[in-house]
């Protein structure tokens, strides 16, 4: 049976998940823009692809570098979260 004690932590562990995972692939690329918007701001140079270029390339070597490690941690809690539906069932 489901109570409300279950579905509040499934929903913490899943939230927190989600919140990790981004933060992970978001976070490097904020980093790279706050560095290149200072560049910018520094010497007045106002062109789109100087800041769009290096986001994309640092996002894209995170996902390069993390990317076995993300999917692991999605397939152990997807497999967590059905043997937990599982045992909910009776």
């Amino acid at each position: 049976m489901v109570t409300p004690d279950v579905a509040a932590d499934v929903i913490s562990r899943s939230l927190r998940l989600v919140m990790l995972i981004v933060s992970v692939l978001l976070v490097p690329g904020m980093l790279v823009g706050l560095l290149i918007g200072l560049l910018q701001a520094a010497t007045q140079i106002n062109e789109q692809t100087l800041s769009f270029l290096p986001r994309l390339l640092v996002t894209l070597l995170v996902i390069a570098l993390t990317g076995h490690w993300l999917t692991r941690t999605l397939m152990d809690f997807c497999v967590e979260a059905f043997r937990g539906a599982a045992t909910l069932t009776g």
